[in-house]
């Protein structure tokens, strides 16, 4: 299959992102171009985790289920759920109801909690493993980055964490650039990338 493939609107786009209207908002005005606040960085790594094994529509279809549950992905909210929050949440239609996954981004908005204090923000910490080399990974599942990225997450507690994720969530959140060569995005996230200031 080309990785390209015209849009609605007759331009060439990366051709997975074709498959429904939701997909082309989000690859127009998300994925890929970078991010720095806390909060949209531990939604996105929490979705990627809830995604693993799932499509992507699924969880794009439930974003707004999922934040509302969540209270807007703000970890040092989650950080206090306790026994009662897992029974709400997997009776919540909204979400995909995976225990695993939902204690999971519980302990990991804890280790946030705990990474922020160390480290001054999520956003610091994340963007210090971008490499000096930007070439895209177009075609991988994972990558020496997110291979680094994940153990470092691993040996700090965090759960759902594995490379392939890992590399998802890179990839959403702009430090790993995988626009195919043509797409009509490609040169805006290219820029925005380009004019980005990593934090510290």
């Amino acid at each position: 299959m080309s990785p390209t493939a015209p849009g609605p609107d007759g331009h060439p786009r990366c051709a997975w992102c074709l498959a429904t209207p939701g997909y082309v908002a989000y690859h127009d005005s998300e994925w890929g171009f970078p991010v720095d606040d806390d909060i949209r960085l531990f939604e996105k790594l929490s979705l990627e985790a809830f995604q693993s094994g799932l499509s992507w529509r699924t969880i794009l279809e439930k974003r707004e289920g999922f934040r509302a549950a969540f209270d807007g992905f703000d970890f040092r909210a989650i950080a206090g759920y306790d026994d009662s929050d897992v029974a709400r949440l997997l009776a919540d239609s909204g979400i995909v109801r995976h225990r695993g996954k939902i204690e999971a981004t519980i302990n990991n908005a804890r280790r946030a909690v705990d990474l922020v204090a160390e480290e001054g923000s999520l956003a610091r910490y994340v963007w210090r493993f971008a490499p000096e080399d930007t070439t895209p990974h177009r075609g991988l599942s994972q990558s020496p980055l997110s291979q680094a990225l994940s153990k470092d997450l691993k040996k700090r507690g965090w759960k759902f964490v594995g490379p392939t994720t890992v590399h998802s969530f890179l990839q959403a959140m702009g430090m790993i650039d995988d626009h195919a060569e043509g797409c009509v995005t490609r040169a805006a996230a290219a820029h925005a990338r380009a004019e980005f200031r990593a934090p510290g």
